[in-house]
């Protein structure tokens, strides 16, 4: 009688040399995950101490009563902190505590609502831990990138994910487009903002600043190219500078017809809606109604672009802009002054 049970009956040279081929499978999935984990650890290690708790409002024993909390990462050893402008708000009253207990007041060195960024310096003696801005543009989409903050109270929370999109802009509290802003699919939640996005370098390549309600895995974080130069600006001027010509608009459709007759290819425009009395604008003779479609040489297809092209280069220059009026296209000397800072 033939013995179909035996032990041996599977183990050929192809089943052994699958088993063995599995097996290095495991061994690869397993280094790939450890390199991840060590990765995450790492930089959890490197930038975590530099990362602060930021709370608003005055002093309570009753932790329900407390005021607004946020995140912010320290970026030098004499204390200065970034973080988010709608953290900080209007609060007066600030303090910072790192990740070993230790609390001290801190206070605004200049807001930029624009771009939802702070600029704080911690008031106690004592040296922080802090980290480093890496250069932004270096970054590539698929990249990993480790968040560190305190959602919702929970201090010191590292989450994990990849760069998921570059170059995306998003509205500030403001009005105004932030734009070249990262996307992440790093877990965020309320208390992140003003936590930093940090590479697998240890370097800090952006400021978390929002998520989508309802939306799983789609994150933003203002890119640190855009701190930096806010940085600057606070620690030089208190604020950071920007054009003003004094009018009010919305982005519209510019018509066909008009178009032709005025020779331009612009499809949309800036619609001026209001022009502020003794402006810029108002010196210039622009009227509601005039559809900007050129500004010093860039092309307007809405208020995004206008507002982007009225930076600090173009402060105090005389410029010229093309508007539609009445279908007709009328080129317009106008003067841009510096636009007033942000109240805090």
């Amino acid at each position: 009688m033939l013995d179909f049970t035996s032990d041996t009956a599977g183990d050929t040279p192809s089943s052994r040399a699958a088993d063995a081929a599995r097996q290095d499978n495991l061994a690869s999935d397993r280094a790939l995950l450890d390199a991840y984990s060590n990765a995450v650890i790492d930089v959890t290690e490197r930038v975590g101490p530099a990362v602060v708790r930021v709370e608003t409002g005055p002093k309570v024993r009753n932790a329900r009563e407390r005021g607004g909390l946020g995140s912010g990462i320290v970026i030098s050893p004499d204390g200065l902190v970034l973080t988010n402008s709608h953290v900080v708000g209007s609060s007066k009253e600030i303090r910072l505590r790192d990740t070993e207990g230790f609390d001290t007041d801190a206070h605004v060195l200049g807001v930029d609502p624009d771009t939802d960024l702070a600029l704080l310096r911690a008031d106690g003696a004592r040296d922080l831990a802090y980290a480093s801005l890496g250069n932004s543009k270096t970054l590539r989409r698929g990249q990993l990138v480790v968040a560190i903050g305190n959602p919702l109270g929970f201090e010191s929370t590292v989450t994990a994910g990849v760069v998921s999109a570059l170059g995306r802009s998003i509205r500030s509290v403001s009005g105004r487009t932030i734009e070249d802003v990262i996307q992440t699919d790093a877990a965020l939640n309320p208390g992140n903002s003003g936590g930093p996005l940090v590479s697998s370098k240890g370097e800090v390549i952006g400021i978390n600043t929002a998520i989508i309600n309802g939306a799983q895995g789609i994150c933003f974080a203002v890119a640190s190219n855009t701190a930096q130069f806010v940085l600057s600006e606070i620690i030089r001027h208190g604020y950071v500078r920007r054009a003003y010509i004094g009018v009010a608009g919305q982005t519209a459709p510019v018509p066909r017809r008009h178009a032709v007759l005025a020779g331009v290819e612009n499809k949309m425009g800036a619609l001026l809606m209001q022009i502020e009395p003794d402006s810029p604008a108002a010196r210039a003779a622009l009227l509601p109604g005039d559809v900007a479609i050129r500004l010093d040489g860039i092309e307007i297809n809405g208020v995004d672009d206008l507002i982007r092209a009225l930076d600090h280069s173009r402060i105090d220059r005389t410029l010229s802009m093309d508007v539609l009026r009445l279908g007709r296209l009328r080129a317009i000397d106008i003067h841009p002054i510096e636009r007033k800072p942000a109240k805090q």
